[in-house]
């Protein structure tokens, strides 16, 4: 069973930079595609970015693309999320979670088997 633990959210002001991390334990993860999702309060849970198993590709959501990147360290096992040039719309409780089953690369939730707690991440103007 893998587990995630999300970390590195906190408060930011809008323009500013925060990193997120997932650190992997029990069976390694080195092998699974990886993504972040996010969920604001009132919405649905949505993409922002995933990564393979090798860290060869990315994908991100059009909200996120210039301003965020994934990448991975698969011998830490653990995956980040660079968030730079932060907004107010990306306040969000952020969560990492891995895909078992994928290839590629997927977006949707219910894709992903296995999730971290999620880390809130509040970006004031």
């Amino acid at each position: 069973q893998v587990q995630l633990v999300e970390s590195g959210g906190g408060l930011v002001q809008a323009g500013g930079s925060l990193r997120l991390s997932c650190a992997a334990s029990g069976r390694t993860f080195r092998s699974y595609p990886m993504g972040w999702f996010r969920q604001a309060p009132g919405k649905e849970r949505e993409f922002v970015a995933a990564i393979t198993w090798s860290g060869g590709s990315t994908y991100y959501a059009d909200s996120v693309k210039g301003r965020f990147t994934i990448s991975r360290d698969n011998v830490k096992n653990t995956v980040y999320l660079q968030m730079n040039i932060v907004k107010p719309e990306d306040t969000a409780v952020y969560y990492c979670a891995a895909d078992r089953y994928g290839v590629g690369i997927r977006i949707r939730p219910n894709d992903y088997d296995y999730w971290g707690q999620g880390t809130q991440v509040t970006v004031s103007s």
